[in-house]
């Protein structure tokens, strides 16, 4: 069986929706907070089990019976690491044959502090012991859609990443790939490093949607300090809007940048290009 843990994510419903297309559902376990929000899986044959990262006890019972699991990283801004490792314990206790994990691009050599932990993360898993495979997801796409229409309404997006180039991938992309290497051969110690085939700076994408939207957007390049007041007087929490700011810094210095195509490669398709997504999003 295969267990996806908070399956009832954005991220994580996606990969679910993929297993299903290559597994029955009943060898699917969805594991999330609160199983009410699995309902409709449940209806479709997919196993929904309770597996809250803070009650240890409920992921080793989600994980009972289960041969491999994807563990997608905690949304908490910090204190990640204790969370992590809960699950990591949890599968080691049960067993499991191959863990997998959405860690960040370049992890290992990451300035920005969102990888800290990621990294932290990584070296946690290896020192368990289990087989494992570290999918490190570039930034996505829909990071930079969130802002959208704010920056519709003002004409501008903000941001303190200079010229640094993102190579931002869909949701469905990354999801794709960890659902193909949950389910393959293979897969134990590798790193894949997974990013967009193309890459676009911010000024680039806010010139994107004035060409799409037929107004004019800028890109307004601040400071670290004033994008953070940004951030935080459009209702954003402190820790978060710090920890995006330091990404964007992090951003400008090649840090969210791969040209490696590992990601089309491992799905097999090239992935979904920001105008495309810029498209969706406008015309919805």
């Amino acid at each position: 069986m295969f267990a996806v843990t908070g399956a009832s994510g954005q991220l994580g419903r996606l990969v679910i929706e993929r297993l299903l297309e290559r597994v029955p559902a009943g060898q699917v376990v969805a594991a999330m907070r609160d199983p009410a929000k699995g309902a409709d899986l449940s209806r479709l044959g997919v196993l929904v089990r309770e597996a809250d990262y803070k009650r240890p006890a409920t992921l080793s019972k989600a994980f009972e019976g289960v041969e491999r699991v994807l563990l997608i990283s905690s949304t908490e801004v910090v204190g990640r690491l204790p969370l992590h490792r809960a699950v990591i314990d949890a599968a080691q206790a049960q067993g499991v044959s191959l863990f997998a994990y959405t860690s960040m691009l370049h992890a290992d050599t990451s300035p920005a502090r969102l990888a800290i932990e990621h990294r932290q993360t990584e070296e946690a898993i290896k020192s368990s012991g289990l087989s494992a495979v570290i999918l490190r997801n570039g930034w996505y796409i829909e990071n930079h859609l969130a802002a959208l229409p704010s920056a519709l309404e003002h004409g501008a997006f903000f941001g303190a990443a200079r010229d640094g180039r993102f190579s931002s991938a869909a949701r469905a992309d990354y999801a794709l790939a960890a659902a193909i290497a949950l389910t393959s051969e293979g897969q134990a110690g590798r790193t894949y490093e997974l990013a967009a085939d193309n890459a676009f700076t911010l000024a680039e994408f806010a010139a994107e949607v004035s060409r799409q939207s037929g107004k004019t957007v800028a890109y307004n390049d601040l400071s670290p300090e004033a994008y953070e007041g940004v951030l935080t007087n459009a209702g954003l929490p402190a820790p978060l809007a710090a920890l995006l700011a330091d990404t964007d810094v992090a951003a400008s210095r090649g840090a969210l940048f791969d040209d490696s195509a590992t990601l089309s490669r491992l799905t097999g398709r090239p992935t979904t290009t920001f105008e495309v997504l810029i498209s969706t999003v406008l015309h919805k």
